[in-house]
């Protein structure tokens, strides 16, 4: 008869178990890197970031990268390594934090807090760094998304979220409850970007796929529709995302348009400015926008893979970024959001993250010559061959 010995009694066994333990304790802790979840997308920032300014150097800097958000991991502290080495013994899967899918719109309060509009997940993602928090808002009851592409708060700190698919405005409060909707049946078909003012008592809705306006108050009763599809002044064509001003003037994508159009507080024209074009300080794919305290105009270009900065006549001041995954480029870059201090959020679609950079105060900002060599712009050409797509969100 063959006699089998139990594995307990193996001479192998107890060194198998040592070496198992001692592999799961070295794979806890980070030092199998190869075996690390990695996303090609994801820079691992192995190249110092810590000076990584636009215009480069000699010149003077005004823009510098600061850092990116794109999971739970780096706001809420990790699992101890006992807890994580427990778990894997007994074969019970490690938690692993929660990331950006497809960020459209990006927006900051006074709390410090990042409020991402995640169109993959269907859900508004925050970010709460100081009190190491992370949550999911939208996922039951009245105020569940399906499809968030815009958002932004007012100065009670509720937050009001675009829903492209149910064709509402939710209004939840500071913590993430559900307060009320706008947006009664008809009244809005693709709703996109949104900007409050609290001082006018003002929310007002991007319908993309109506090419308007749509104005509510801040309790929801539709005030009154700007503009119409078309190609004159105040009038829209796929119009996408927009921001405010101090003084209550409206900036607007007008992206099928190649151009920005900026209204007054009373929805009046006062300037335009854009063409359609392949050059710095042209159009081709316009996405987000926001202004900074020195109303400079910030414009991302899904097409260019960049962010277009430019004074308050429409004149191009500085561009930022290119096509890639690295600190300081972007893959159809889509929401844009300025805070009171200044500092700089961007939806990076497709490498799944936000970038945040910070405004270097300069006391004379000069206009970019469009000739002058300040990186490379890609052209919507060479991003049609390499990713084959371009991004619909707003149409679809």
């Amino acid at each position: 008869m063959l006699f089998v010995r139990p594995c307990s009694q193996h001479p192998l066994y107890t060194r198998c178990v040592f070496h198992l333990i001692a592999l799961s304790i070295f794979a806890t802790t980070g030092g199998i890197t190869g075996c690390a979840t990695s996303d090609s997308t994801r820079s691992s920032f192995a190249t110092d970031t810590s000076n990584l300014v636009w215009p480069a150097p000699p010149e003077q800097p005004r823009i510098k990268f600061v850092r990116t958000l794109h999971s739970e991991d780096q706001i809420v502290p990790p699992e101890s390594g006992l807890s994580s080495f427990r778990d894997s013994l007994l074969g019970k899967p490690t938690k692993a934090g929660r990331q950006l899918k497809k960020p459209y719109a990006v927006h900051a309060d006074n709390k410090g807090r990042v409020f991402v509009a995640d169109s993959g997940w269907g859900k508004v993602l925050v970010f709460d760094e100081n009190n190491k928090a992370f949550s999911v808002w939208g996922t039951n009851g009245n105020g569940l998304l399906t499809k968030p592409l815009g958002l932004t708060s007012d100065s009670q700190g509720n937050v009001y979220v675009t829903d492209s698919v149910k064709q509402r405005v939710v209004v939840f409060d500071p913590n993430g409850e559900f307060l009320t909707a706008m947006g009664k049946k008809g009244e809005l078909t693709r709703p996109v970007g949104i900007a409050v003012d609290d001082e006018r008592n003002r929310v007002y809705v991007v319908d993309s796929k109506a090419h308007h306006i749509v104005v509510y108050s801040k309790t929801g009763e539709l005030i009154e529709i700007l503009g119409k599809r078309g190609t004159e002044p105040e009038e829209f064509n796929w119009p996408t995302n927009i921001a405010l001003d101090k003084s209550g003037n409206l900036y607007i994508t007008d992206s099928m348009n190649f151009r920005v159009q900026i209204l007054k507080p009373d929805g009046t024209l006062h300037k335009v400015f854009g063409e359609n074009g392949d050059g710095r300080g042209q159009f081709v794919r316009a996405k987000g926008i926001a202004v900074n305290s020195l109303n400079h105009i910030y414009v991302t270009d899904a097409a260019f893979n960049n962010i277009q900065i430019f004074n308050n006549e429409g004149q191009l001041l500085l561009d930022v970024g290119t096509l890639g995954n690295e600190p300081g480029q972007f893959v159809l870059p889509a929401g844009l959001y300025i805070d009171q201090q200044d500092r700089i959020y961007v939806a990076d679609q497709y490498n799944f993250r936000i970038q945040v950079f910070d405004y270097l105060e300069t006391e004379k900002p000069e206009m970019l010559d469009k000739n002058s060599a300040q990186g490379e712009t890609a052209t919507p050409r060479e991003i049609t061959k390499k990713y084959d797509l371009y991004d619909q969100e707003e149409q679809s």
